[in-house]
């Protein structure tokens, strides 16, 4: 039985991954018992093992054998006091039920990520990137929201119970609900989501045009070009994306870019 090129290669990565993971996981082991590690994730989220292929426009390339290649942006790290990634490494990419980044974490690397249930103290501001949770305790804890996370926390109804993950950075990453009685409960509930950000629509694709007079350009999978003013809370960090990036940009109903996920695959 012959094996392609692809097969060997994803081939050829799982080994190494395995190697690498085997040989850490005492060090992994002893550093997750004496920080009192607790990593946890939630229904729908998998894990993919990859290798880094390019680190480029503060972008890292990822080839995880499946599909296209992934970016994820280096800042996900370096918030963290993480190392960056550099080309070559074996790496966990943990992704939600949407496909959108979670984490990345070499293998070995202790995480802290830790579920909280509860409910949605009230509608999330202007901006939704901030988050304030009751407890099944009756406790409130204010959160901020990482930028993958915003659109899922902005759908959710005040009073719905679900499970939000929190990172080390004690920001919420993730959200999901917390049973099917849940579910039922945010169709009685749904007049109460937080406005705007519960409706974005994806657009995926590469940049034509990087930002420039408040306009950015992407080129979709369809091949059709796409011109976009972009909401001044999000121009910074879309400022750092350069011509031939991939991403996802998350535009409101007013045809707005709002929100910006680094990770989609493409191509220049």
């Amino acid at each position: 039985m012959y094996m392609t090129h692809k097969e060997l290669r994803q081939l050829a990565v799982l080994t190494a991954w395995l190697i690498s993971a085997v040989s850490a996981v005492s060090v992994a082991a002893a550093a997750a018992e004496g920080a009192g590690a607790d990593h946890q994730m939630l229904s729908g989220e998998r894990v993919l093992l990859g290798t880094v292929e390019e680190v480029r426009s503060d972008q890292a390339r990822i080839d995880t054998g499946v599909g296209e290649p992934r970016f994820i942006p280096m800042n996900v790290r370096k918030q963290k006091g993480l190392p960056d990634l550099k080309k070559g490494d074996l790496v966990e990419v943990t992704v939600n039920d949407q496909n959108l980044l979670v984490d990345v974490h070499l293998p070995g690397e202790v995480s802290h990520h830790r579920v909280v249930r509860g409910q949605l103290a009230g509608p999330l501001e202007t901006g939704h990137d901030k988050a304030v949770i009751r407890t099944t305790d009756g406790k409130e804890e204010s959160h901020l929201i990482r930028p993958v996370g915003r659109s899922k926390v902005a759908s959710i109804p005040v009073g719905a119970d679900v499970l939000f993950l929190i990172d080390e950075l004690d920001k919420v990453v993730d959200v999901t609900y917390a049973n099917k009685e849940a579910v039922q409960h945010e169709k009685e509930l749904g007049h109460k989501m937080s406005p705007l950000k519960g409706n974005l629509a994806q657009v995926e694709g590469v940049i034509l045009t990087p930002l420039k007079n408040n306009t950015i350009v992407i080129r979709t999978k369809d091949g059709k070009e796409h011109s976009y003013e972009v909401r001044p809370l999000i121009q910074q960090r879309l400022g750092t994306l350069a011509k031939g990036d991939a991403a996802i940009l998350l535009v409101d109903n007013e045809n707005k870019v709002t929100d910006v996920s680094f990770e989609a695959g493409g191509h220049k």
